[in-house]
């Protein structure tokens, strides 16, 4: 597989002098139709790279706000199909790079050859699987391979460097750098070992490092001095969409970050 057009957007933000902009926002939040309004509004405001959530009955990964909004659209019917069918009728309207983020249980049920070729069609980049452990990702890395498709992996606090060298084998588009241990959701501070953490991450996986999991700031970005090439926001993101604001305007307090 060549370069990911993941790997192109966040060095394209890098050369501009800024780092790449990758909101989360659970499909069909905070309605079905508003949902695609709001990719729209996030596409025209800055967004690089936009993490669609595929909803799960148990999100074990997730903060009380993610996982609010995820269980309120599995009450509403969203499925993974529902997000594919949804990107499909809408195939030149993004600019962004689309990644799914979801639970291995949906894609599994899908098919993982079907899923790949179906978000192939429907413009997706990549997935990002939290529960799915890299001894047992190779299934759905080579089908998404085989379209182009890049599986991101997650590597935190705790990943060991023997370990990061065992994912830069795998990994392709980014890899996504889970900022605390304990689930998503906004904090205040960043853990002080971040910094030591990220530039042995950089140094040994050899891809662009997003950040996430617990941003709320730019101001946070800027103490870490532009180790993170990007920034994942999700929680803060689901509360400011949940409170009737669009995501737009939550969008400009980022730009030139």
């Amino acid at each position: 597989m060549g370069l990911s057009i993941l790997t192109q957007k966040i060095e394209a933000a890098r050369a501009a002098g800024r780092t790449a902009l990758i909101p989360f926002l659970p499909g069909g939040y905070p309605d079905q139709t508003r949902f695609w309004e709001e990719m729209e509004g996030l596409d025209t405001s800055g967004a690089d790279i936009i993490e669609i959530g595929v909803p799960f009955s148990d999100p074990v990964a997730d903060g009380p706000v993610v996982e609010e909004a995820s269980l309120a659209c599995l009450e509403h019917g969203i499925s993974l199909q529902w997000i594919l069918d949804g990107l499909k009728s809408r195939p030149t309207r993004f600019q962004a790079a689309i990644v799914l983020m979801g639970y291995y249980n949906p894609f599994l049920q899908y098919g993982l050859e079907a899923f790949a070729s179906d978000a192939a069609e429907a413009g997706v980049s990549g997935c990002i699987i939290p529960d799915l452990p890299l001894e047992e990702s190779a299934p759905l890395r080579e089908a998404l391979a085989k379209k182009g498709l890049a599986l991101v992996y997650l590597v935190g606090l705790n990943t060991e460097p023997e370990r990061l060298d065992l994912y830069a084998r795998h990994a392709a588009g980014f890899v996504y750098f889970v900022s605390v241990l304990g689930t998503t959701g906004v904090r205040e501070l960043l853990p002080e070992e971040i910094a030591g953490r990220l530039k042995v991450a950089k140094e040994r996986l050899g891809l662009p490092i997003a950040l996430g999991f617990g941003l709320k700031s730019p101001d946070q970005l800027k103490a870490l001095g532009g180790l993170a090439d990007a920034a994942v926001f999700g929680s803060a993101l689901i509360s400011h969409v949940k409170s009737g604001r669009p995501a737009a305007e939550f969008m400009a307090r980022w730009q030139g970050a």
